[in-house]
């Protein structure tokens, strides 16, 4: 054996061992200054209230056959925070569509508040890719984005896409917020979000600050049929700095 290795191990232990020493000491540092700042995060925020619709259906759905579906849990959304501040934006807000004669309803169902999966309480588009644009008046940073399509039944809708721009006609600037378009039939990009059954909880989307007046909303049918359809868009946010 080397002569050496010996005295390399002891070397190499006395190294580990101040090393471990420095981690030690750093943690007991820095330790209460990162809980701090993960408190005083806290302290910034609040959970989003939220007021759903009653359910139209229980229970965990079956023989809903799509290849980008989530995993179904059957448990309810867990609280969301927001920067306190963060307030509704999107109420009675004007809504502007790709479909301009809606099969049934009218584009003011988007945001008119109501939110119920009964008849009477939808707007309905043609199939095929169609979008609903929401003009929020003046650009906001956006903290949450609900959708509730029609969801009286359990149904997934395809090739959902959200985007934020403060382009009214979605050309510069855009910015996706969430695309479950995985193998881009859209044509906007393929998408990582993955495919959702509508529930009376809506989907609720972290546009993560996202900036901008509008909001476009996409979809290409559904699994019950072609058609596409909205019932209540809910946009949340503070102003712009």
């Amino acid at each position: 054996m080397n002569a050496k290795t010996p005295r390399l191990a002891a070397a190499s232990a006395a190294f580990l061992m101040a090393a471990g020493a420095v981690l030690v000491l750093a943690a007991s540092i820095l330790g209460p200054a990162l809980v701090a700042t993960g408190l005083a995060q806290d302290q910034d925020k609040e959970v989003l209230k939220l007021q759903l619709p009653k359910p139209m259906f229980v229970g965990t759905p079956r023989n809903i056959k799509t290849p980008n579906l989530e995993t179904v849990t059957g448990r309810n959304r867990g609280p969301f925070y927001v920067p306190k501040g963060t307030s509704l934006l999107s109420l009675n807000k004007p809504v502007a569509a790709s479909d301009k004669e809606p099969v049934i309803g009218e584009l003011g169902f988007l945001t008119d508040g109501k939110k119920s999966g009964e008849d009477g309480y939808y707007v309905e588009f043609g199939p095929g890719s169609q979008w609903a644009q929401v003009d929020l008046g003046t650009s906001y940073s956006l903290h949450a984005i609900l959708v509730w399509h029609y969801h009286s039944q359990a149904r997934v809708y395809r090739d959902v896409v959200v985007q934020v721009a403060n382009d009214k006609d979605f050309i510069t600037g855009v910015v996706t917020v969430f695309n479950n378009d995985h193998d881009n039939s859209s044509g906007l990009g393929a998408g990582k979000d993955r495919e959702y059954i509508e529930t009376n909880e809506g989907r609720l989307i972290d546009p993560k600050g996202a900036q901008g007046r509008y909001v476009r909303l996409y979809s290409a049918g559904n699994t019950s049929n072609d058609m596409n359809h909205y019932v209540e868009v809910e946009v949340y946010g503070t102003p712009s700095k």
